[in-house]
Parts: C-alpha cells; structure tokens; sequence
C-alpha cells in the first residue's frame, strides 16, 4: 500500500544511521546507558518490548532506502543528517529498544552524548512544508513539521503526509538530559495480537518522558 510504504520509508529516514548499540558485557559508557534503559518491567504486561542490538562498526545508513527526493531539498532526511553531524560512533555510544502496542510502534535510542537541539529546530522550520517524490517526474507528497508542545531542553515533532484525501503522521521526539541524550519515533501500527491499546501522540510522549525521567532519577 503505498501510503504505508512511504509513512514506513519516512520514519526509516527520519533515524536511519547515527546508532550504534553496547555489545557484550557493558562498560562505561556503556554501562550509563544500560543503568538509564527502560526494561520491559517499566511497561504494561503484554506491551511488546525488544531491544536492538546493532553492529557498532556498521556506516551510517547502511541497509537504509535512499533518502527521497524533496522540495526543498535534503527535507526527506534532514534531521538525520542533523543527528549524524554531531554523533558519536562505536561500542557504548548508544541503546535502542523499540516498544509496541496495538496502535503505536516506537523505537527509542539512549545516546551517550548530545544532540544538537538548536540545529535540529531550525530544521524543523526549513522543513515546515515540503514535498517529497519518488522520481523527479512523480507527484509530489505533501509533508507538513508541526511542533508538538515541549519541555526546555526536548523537541518533539509530528510530521503529517497527505496522500490523497487520506493523512498519516508519525512522531519524532529529541531531547537532551543530563550528559546524555534521547531519540524516538513512533508509527500508527495496528496490531491486535497485542492486547494493550496505545493512542498516538499521548502514548508516545508518556513513554519518551518516562525515560527522559529515569534519566534524571538515575
């Protein structure tokens, strides 16, 4: 379906590359990032909780779709580049897990450093509207950045395509605590063999604040 497959390629771009996660036994600063971790424990029972684990030396975007085309250009992965700018690489510099209720699918990244807010918000503007296509002679999809409300020092985002009479938005979530950082995205996924309801953005924003909160308890 190809309103699917483009919400699925957006949010693939929106944090594709720029994560790696701890492998082995964990040491500093790996060993921060394990003690910070939601665990499936902090979720209600039949929520689906997995964590990622990730290649530390695999490039940035590797196995990702090529970034779409846009208008303005460089919209369709903007904040990607953004996180990749600023990033840092190798074992211990990241964690990711991902959570999943009937009706929304998130993946969160706990990052040993941080991300660069102000760039990322101007991004945002740039990026307010676009467009992106498939191929330069394709209709074009309307995309539109909105601002969701934010505590200092967190962005959060919803980005709404339109295809058709038909709209689909994800969630992006940045924010920095402490010495480290946090990104997330959430996706409307129904999936009713998960037997716990989850709304988007309130579940997504209830989830990314409980780890930005153990972050600060810890």
């Amino acid at each position: 379906m190809i309103t699917r497959t483009v919400l699925a390629a957006v949010a693939v771009l929106a944090l594709s590359g720029c994560s790696t996660v701890v492998s082995g036994t964990p040491t500093w600063p790996g060993a921060t990032l394990e003690k910070v971790l939601l665990t499936e424990a902090d979720f209600p029972a039949g929520v689906q909780y997995d964590r990622i684990n990730e290649d530390p030396g695999t490039p940035d975007g590797a196995g990702s779709p090529p970034a779409m085309l846009s208008k303005p250009e460089g919209c369709s992965n903007a904040f990607t580049d953004v996180i990749a700018g600023s990033a840092e690489r190798g074992p211990g510099s990241a964690a990711k897990y991902s959570v999943a209720y009937d009706g929304a699918r998130m993946l969160i990244t706990v990052l040993s450093w941080h991300l660069d807010l102000d760039q990322l918000a101007a991004t945002a503007e740039r990026c307010e509207t676009f467009k992106t296509f498939f191929d330069p002679s394709s209709p074009g999809i309307p995309i539109v950045t909105t601002q969701l409300p934010s505590d200092d020092g967190e962005l959060v985002y919803q980005q709404t395509m339109t295809i058709g009479k038909q709209e689909n938005s994800i969630n992006m979530s940045f924010a920095n605590v402490g010495a480290l950082g946090v990104f997330a995205i959430a996706l409307p996924t129904e999936n009713p063999t998960i037997p716990v309801k989850g709304s988007l953005p309130q579940t997504f924003l209830d989830t990314t604040r409980k780890q930005t909160d153990r972050i600060r308890s810890s």
